[in-house]
C-alpha cells in the first residue's frame, strides 16, 4: 500500500511509530483491503475481517424474530414516529431483559432505545463531554470510541489490556492515566477484538477501581451472552451499586441481526448518581437529535425477547465454539502467527504477528494488504484497533470457509517466510 494512503487513513509509514488511529473505521480499512484484491485472481474472496456473521449461511436469526417484525409491519400500527427515547413497550421489555441477572430491577425509564450500539456510544460520550474532558479506553479496542471522542473533543487515553493475563485490564495503567478531568472508563466484555470474557472477580475489581477514581464505567456488552469458554458472561451492571454503569448493547450479535440497528443505552445506577433531572434531560435531548431505529423494529422487540428459545442461542454458541477451535488450531500451523489467548467469547481473536519470520513484509498493514492481493483473504490489521503488528481474525464463519481461508494464510506465510 502506498505511504500516502497510509497517511490518509491515519496509519504510520514505515519506520514511524504510529499512534492509535482516530480517523479510521473498520469498514473503511476493510473496503481498502477489498479494493486491493486482484480482479484476475480466480479465488473466491473470504473475509475474516468484518464481525457480521450473517454473511455466512450457518448464521441466521430465529424465525420468531422474523415473524415478529413482519407482524408489526403488517399491523399498520407502527408506521409513524416513535418517541425518540424509544417505544414504551420496547423500553419495558429491554429493562426486564437486562434485569434478569441483576441484584436490582431496572425501570423502563433507565433504558433508551438507539440505532444500534454505535449510536449508544455516541449518546454516552455526548452526555459526558465537557471542556478538558478525557476518557479511558482499552488498547486494543473497537475504534468507534476514539472517533466519537474526537468529534466531542474528548481526549482519549489508552490503558493496556494484558494478553498474558487473558486481556485483563492493567489497573496500574488506569490509575496512572486518570485525573480530575476523566469522565469515564470503557470496558468491552465479551471482548472485541480480543475474544476474552471477564470473570466476576475482575469485573468487581474494575468497579472498585472506578469508584476509587470517582468515574463511571461504560460497559460495552454488544456481545453479551456470547460466551463459550470456562467463564460465564456477567453483566457489569451487577456492580451498579458500587459505581454507576452505562450499559450499551444491541440485538445485532446475539440475535444475528446487525442490519436491524436496534440497540440500547441503560443506566445501571441504583444509587441515583446519574439520575438527576438535569442529566436525564440531557440524555433525552441527545436522543431527540439522533432519532432511533425503525418503529416497527422497536415494536417487535418484546415478542423477540419473550419468545426466542434457548436452543437458538445454544446453536450460535456451539458454532462459535467450533469455529474458534478451528481458527486456533490452524493458527498453530502458521509459525508467524501466535494466539496468546484462546477465545472465550464474542466472534474475534487477536493474533500476534512475528515479522522476523517473514521477508518483504514491513508491518501488519503490509501483511494484510499483500494477503488480500495474493490470496483473496481479508483480515483486519491490528493497528486499526490499536495494536501494531497484530491482526484481528473474525471466526464467525462457516467451518469450511474458515479452514480454506486459514489454509491460504498458511500458503501466504510459506511463500513469504525467510
Amino acid at each position: 500500500m502506498e505511504n500516502g494512503m497510509k497517511k490518509q487513513q491515519g496509519f504510520g509509514t514505515n519506520g514511524e511509530e504510529p499512534e492509535t488511529p482516530t480517523n479510521i473505521t473498520i469498514k473503511g480499512i476493510l473496503s481498502l483491503l477489498m479494493a486491493s484484491i486482484d480482479g484476475e485472481d480466480k479465488k473466491r474472496v473470504i473475509s475474516l475481517g468484518m464481525g457480521d456473521p450473517t454473511a455466512y449461511s450457518c448464521f441466521h436469526t430465529t424465525a420468531i424474530a422474523v415473524d415478529a417484525v413482519v407482524d408489526t409491519l403488517r399491523s399498520d400500527k407502527f408506521n409513524g414516529y416513535a418517541p425518540t427515547v424509544g417505544l414504551p413497550q420496547t423500553r419495558k421489555a429491554l429493562a426486564e431483559y437486562l434485569s434478569q441477572d441483576l441484584p436490582y430491577k431496572l425501570s423502563p425509564d433507565d433504558v433508551y432505545v438507539t440505532a444500534g450500539c454505535t449510536q449508544a456510544i455516541e449518546v454516552t460520550l455526548s452526555i459526558l463531554a465537557r471542556p478538558g474532558a478525557n476518557i479511558l479506553i482499552p488498547r486494543p479496542a473497537f475504534p468507534i470510541y476514539g472517533l466519537c471522542a474526537a468529534f466531542r473533543h474528548i481526549e482519549v487515553r489508552h490503558y493496556d489490556l494484558l494478553p498474558e493475563k487473558g486481556w485483563e485490564v492493567d489497573f496500574k495503567a488506569v490509575e496512572a492515566l486518570a485525573d480530575y478531568n476523566t469522565v469515564a472508563m470503557v470496558i468491552i466484555n465479551p471482548g472485541n477484538p480480543c475474544g476474552n470474557v471477564y470473570s466476576y472477580q475482575h469485573l468487581k475489581e474494575i468497579a472498585e477501581t472506578a469508584k476509587r477514581l470517582n468515574i463511571p464505567v461504560i460497559a460495552d456488552e454488544v456481545y453479551g451472552h456470547l460466551a463459550f469458554g470456562g467463564k460465564p458472561f456477567v453483566q457489569m451492571g451487577v456492580f451498579g451499586s458500587i459505581v454507576p454503569v452505562f450499559t450499551l448493547g444491541s440485538l445485532s450479535k446475539r440475535w444475528l441481526v446487525p442490519g436491524w440497528r436496534l440497540g440500547w443505552f441503560a443506566t445501571n445506577d441504583p444509587n441515583g448518581i446519574f439520575k438527576n433531572p438535569k442529566m436525564v434531560e440531557r440524555i433525552k435531548k441527545y436522543c431527540d437529535i439522533c432519532g432511533g431505529p425503525a418503529t416497527f423494529i422497536q415494536a417487535a422487540v418484546p415478542r423477540i425477547i419473550e419468545q426466542s428459545e434457548e436452543v437458538f442461542f445454544m446453536r450460535t454458541i456451539n458454532i462459535l465454539k467450533q469455529s474458534s477451535e478451528i481458527c486456533c488450531n490452524k493458527i498453530k500451523e502458521i509459525p508467524c502467527l501466535t494466539c496468546p489467548q484462546k477465545p472465550q467469547g464474542s466472534m474475534a481473536v487477536m493474533v500476534k504477528l512475528n515479522l522476523s519470520l517473514l521477508k518483504d513484509i514491513s508491518d501488519d498493514i503490509d501483511f494484510c494488504f499483500k494477503l488480500a492481493k495474493e490470496e483473496s483473504v481479508i483480515i483486519l490489521p491490528g493497528l486499526a484497533v490499536g495494536l501494531k503488528n497484530w491482526v484481528r481474525i473474525t471466526f464467525a464463519v462457516e467451518p469450511s470457509s474458515l479452514e480454506e481461508a486459514m489454509a491460504r494464510v498458511k500458503s501466504f506465510y510459506q511463500r513469504h517466510s525467510i
